[in-house]
């Protein structure tokens, strides 16, 4: 993999103003669970001369380390069940070490955590977030169609283990999960975990019609303000999360409205999938393809021109919406193949 350190940059700009700091990479489109909101059971995965190498992982991160990205977020599909993908946190671990990137992370369904976060925190990752909607273990094999929720408990009590951080993340289904809202809170921060409950996104054909799925936070936030004192806290990760310090746990509480209040006014991310595809906008389907790029012999300057050439394309904000009238996504593909 390319060692050479990443020259100090001006963050990348889009034509809006915003700075591009934050970059969420896909290493697998594949994953362990079938989420009823995220996968179709009988998923086609992509073939593997399709998917970028390590090495071509490893070449694109930094190119973009180069370019002022601050946070790397690796994601999937389920991003540790990619074979050898430690190698690819060891090689980027150069970035925290240099002092080029601040932070290293990965989003998670948590199943393979038991093996892999005491490798994950000695490779320079401090935090994780892990996906987990429902502490019922019949419900979460149901919404998860093939998950099993001890071996993700497991997972859990190792990155406590190892020193990591943990966010929990769950997505709010109506008529599934909304009554454990108050029993999740509890369980999360009694744990010193951060939650954040996030709005279902309308990605990609599943077979569930998402007005049955969608869940209004701002709903959920008024009913949970029966029971906490929700604060607004001026805490910020980067993300797209709003936050609340909930004055009777000690807590924090984070949601995620793409439909109901979108945050795209303040978006400084762009995601690539495994394939090297580069997408400005969640929401959008403009795209930069980087692997036929590096895959054509590019210099590291023509990679850099290629990324650089992507932003002044970002748009102002993503078209998300969901009713009865709408059941169809506002984009094909599924978030596993964006990257979660």
């Amino acid at each position: 993999m390319n060692a050479h350190a990443p020259l100090p940059a001006t963050p990348l700009v889009d034509p809006f103003g915003r700075a591009i700091t934050y970059v969420r990479v896909s290493v697998t489109d594949r994953c362990d669970f079938r989420c009823l909101y995220c996968m179709s059971e009988d998923m086609n995965f992509l073939p593997k001369r399709d998917v970028l190498s390590l090495e071509e992982l490893d070449r694109l991160c930094t190119a973009f380390v180069r370019l002022g990205t601050r946070k790397l977020r690796i994601t999937g599909g389920e991003p540790l069940v990619r074979r050898d993908v430690m190698k690819l946190f060891r090689s980027l671990s150069r970035h925290l070490d240099n002092g080029a990137l601040d932070d290293l992370t990965l989003t998670t369904n948590g199943s393979q955590l038991a093996r892999y976060a005491a490798e994950l925190a000695d490779c320079g990752v401090r935090r994780v977030n892990v996906s987990l909607d429902t502490l019922d273990p019949a419900k979460f094999r149901e919404v998860t169609r093939w998950g099993d929720l001890d071996k993700v408990l497991a997972g859990l009590h190792a990155a406590d283990r190892a020193g990591l951080a943990v966010k929990i993340n769950a997505v709010a289904l109506k008529g599934f999960n909304d009554a454990e809202a108050v029993a999740l809170i509890q369980w999360a921060h009694g744990r010193g975990y951060d939650l954040t409950f996030i709005e279902v996104m309308p990605l990609g054909a599943i077979e569930k019609q998402r007005f049955d799925q969608y869940l209004p936070l701002t709903e959920l936030r008024t009913s949970l303000r029966n029971r906490f004192t929700l604060v607004p806290s001026l805490h910020a990760t980067g993300g797209p999360a709003r936050y609340f310090d909930v004055e009777e746990t000690g807590g924090r509480l984070g949601f995620i409205t793409p439909l109901t209040h979108n945050f795209c006014e303040s978006c400084n991310r762009v995601r690539v999938t495994c394939t090297g595809t580069l997408y400005m906008c969640l929401g959008q389907d403009d795209e930069a393809d980087l692997r036929a790029v590096m895959r054509a012999g590019a210099s590291d300057d023509q990679l850099d021109a290629a990324i650089l050439e992507a932003i002044t394309r970002k748009p102002k904000g993503h078209d998300f919406v969901i009713d009865r009238r709408n059941d169809r996504p506002a984009v094909a593909r599924h978030m596993s193949v964006t990257g979660g």
